[in-house]
């Protein structure tokens, strides 16, 4: 049995029906993430209709500079994600796993980043809701802000953390060979959910710290 055949699964005809199967459910769970985001852009758009001079004043309290830095760092890691499956498929391993490791190094630049903003937030008293101590900005809506803030800059952090453990576990098996030639589905499905992580900041970095 050819090393690709090998990966089809009992109910699959072959390599390529279980691949368009395995897009098709990757599709319809991104879809589902993007509805997620939705609902938060959506109480986003309709808290600073109510609130603007407040999101506006609270969005200057937010470094620009480590946003921008982080937008970087996303982007650069769409392109070793994406460099890591071109490798894969040209059955270059060892590339394509080093290439996921960096992926999974500039995750971690970003969780530090967000980290070190995030302490600035506490020490300052930035913070959501009620916990909103910050004496230079008293105004309505300012923590309803910070309440946005730090859930969607949450939620995004843990769909980075996920998106790390998988390029983690896809490292592995590229290191192996697990992949490789016409077998690169996992690749690419991994590198699709980074994708979506990437362009959803694209989207949180201007709402946030751009306004």
């Amino acid at each position: 049995m050819p090393a690709a055949e090998s990966h089809v699964a009992h109910h699959f005809p072959d390599l390529e029906v279980q691949s368009h199967a395995a897009r098709l459910g990757m599709w319809l769970f991104l879809a589902t993430e993007v509805l997620l985001f939705g609902g938060l852009f959506t109480a986003y758009a309709l808290y600073r209709m109510l609130y603007p001079s407040a999101f506006h004043g609270a969005s200057r309290l937010i470094e620009t500079s480590m946003g921008a830095l982080n937008t970087v760092v996303l982007i650069t890691s769409s392109l070793t994600v994406a460099l890591a499956f071109h490798y894969s498929r040209q059955s270059r391993n060892r590339l394509a796993a080093l290439l996921l490791v960096a992926t999974i190094g500039l995750g971690f630049v970003f969780l530090g980043v967000k980290a070190v903003e995030y302490a600035h937030h506490f020490r300052e008293g930035h913070l959501p809701g009620r916990f909103y101590r910050y004496a230079g900005l008293q105004v309505p809506g300012a923590s309803m802000f910070f309440t946005v803030y730090f859930l969607m800059t949450g939620l995004h952090g843990i769909h980075v953390i996920i998106g790390m453990g998988v390029l983690t576990w896809l490292a592995v098996g590229a290191w192996r060979g697990s992949y490789g030639g016409d077998y690169t589905t996992p690749i690419e499905l991994g590198g699709m959910y980074w994708h979506l992580v990437d362009l959803i900041w694209i989207f949180l970095f201007p709402l946030l710290y751009l306004i």
